[in-house]
Order: C-alpha cells, then structure tokens, then sequence
C-alpha cells in the first residue's frame, strides 16, 4: 500500500524535478499488477519505492504490517531477502560462477545452504524457462535473452510470496515471452503477488489489474480509440 508518495531529485546544481507526485496505491495480496506507461513516466521509481529500493521523499509505503519508512538498513534488507523476489531490466550476473550457482545465490545468502528440495525447485523452474541444460555453463558464455531467464529463475529460488518485475520479457523472443508469462499465471494462481513494471500489451494483457502513469501520476489505463479501430460497417453507421 502507498500514500501520497512523492519522490524528488535535485541535480548538483539545486535543480529539483519531481519523478512522483502524491501516487495513492492498494496492492492487495495475491494481486498480479501491471504498471504501464511512457518511457520517463517513474514506473520504475515507483517500482524501487514499493520494494524499500528507494525511499520517497514524502509519503508512505507498507507491505504487510511493516512501514518501509521505520526499517533500519538491515531491516530492509531483511524483508527484501524474505518477502521479494527481483527482476531487473537488465540481469547483473557474477560472471566468474555458473549459471546454476548464480540462481542459487539467494538461497545461499538466506540459509547458508541448498537444500535437496531447492535444487528439485530450481531444476523445475529452469526446465520451465528452457535453460536447463545450461547450468554448468559460466554466465559469461550465455546470451542476453539467456541471462534474463537465468535472472528470473535467480528472483523465484526462494519462493518468495511477491514478486517484482521490472521489463521482465524486454530481451525474448516472443516464444520465451510466453513461457515467462504461463510461469508467472501459474505462480500467482498459488497465491504470488506480482507487480511487473512492461512496455508489452502481451505482457500487461496477462494482468489481473492495470494501473497507468504518465508524468509521475497515476491516471486512468488507456483505452482503444475509435482512430485507432479498424473501421467496419458496424462502427461507419452503416
């Protein structure tokens, strides 16, 4: 839940411009939500205040019981490690590891071990995504496509209960798209919520709920315009 977040930056030369202005947003457990938008309308700000990447400069954010404002450093890494699953636009991989331990890393981070169970998990999910014959390959050697695969595979290892998304399908093809999106419909019929930041209508499509930025504020999703149609004999009045 969000309330009147604002987020301001101001340039080295005292300039402030406002990225988010007064966003007002219930995300209810198990939603799976689509913000979409232009390019530089704060999608993914709002994304980064939603998730304590970021702090607001005003306003506030809760998930769950806890208000992101009075967490301390270590809480908040605590609760992203327990509670958030991360996709980033562009996958930042240890190169020098495998794909297979690069997936496992949160694991790793989180208990100090992989257990028999979270290998069967990650086998699964990396089979799903088409990589699973790659996870003796070094992470330098896959394709970008690859490593987005491999960096949505990392975010669900933990089976986190939400999940955060940011351009999750911008570097696949169309058939790996659809194999991203049957993952994430069957996750949030289990009960993940998901909150994918996409330029995609086949992405936003998959939504249960829309919500549309323009210029730092929440407005109204777009419709289909009658300009935008195909003209038929219905729609001419004929």
């Amino acid at each position: 839940m969000a309330r009147a977040v604002t987020r301001r930056f101001e340039s080295t030369a005292g300039d402030v411009s406002t990225v988010l202005s007064g966003i007002d947003i219930d995300i209810a457990a198990g939603d799976y939500l689509a913000l979409t938008g232009p390019s530089g309308s704060g999608k993914t700000t709002l994304l980064s205040c939603l998730s304590g990447l970021d702090q607001p400069s005003s306003g506030s954010v809760r998930i769950g019981e806890d208000d992101l404002a009075t967490l301390d450093d270590r809480a908040l890494a605590h609760l992203r490690r327990t509670t958030l699953g991360f996709v980033f636009q562009h996958t930042d991989l240890l190169d020098e590891l495998t794909v297979l331990d690069n997936i496992l890393l949160p694991a790793v981070r989180r208990r100090g071990r992989v257990s028999a169970e979270t290998l069967e998990h990650t086998a699964q999910l990396m089979d799903r995504l088409g990589i699973g014959d790659l996870g003796a390959r070094a992470a330098h050697e896959i394709s970008g496509g690859q490593r987005q695969r491999v960096g949505i595979c990392r975010a669900l290892v933990n089976r986190p209960p939400i999940l955060i998304a940011d351009e999750p399908t911008g570097a696949l093809h169309r058939e790996a798209t659809e194999d991203v999106l049957d993952l994430f419909d069957d996750l949030n019929a289990s009960g993940t919520t998901i909150i994918v930041v996409t330029h995609d209508p086949m992405v936003s499509g998959r939504a249960r709920s829309r919500r549309h930025l323009i210029d730092g504020r929440m407005v109204d999703p777009p419709v289909p315009s009658l300009l935008t149609t195909p003209m038929t004999s219905s729609n001419r009045g004929e």
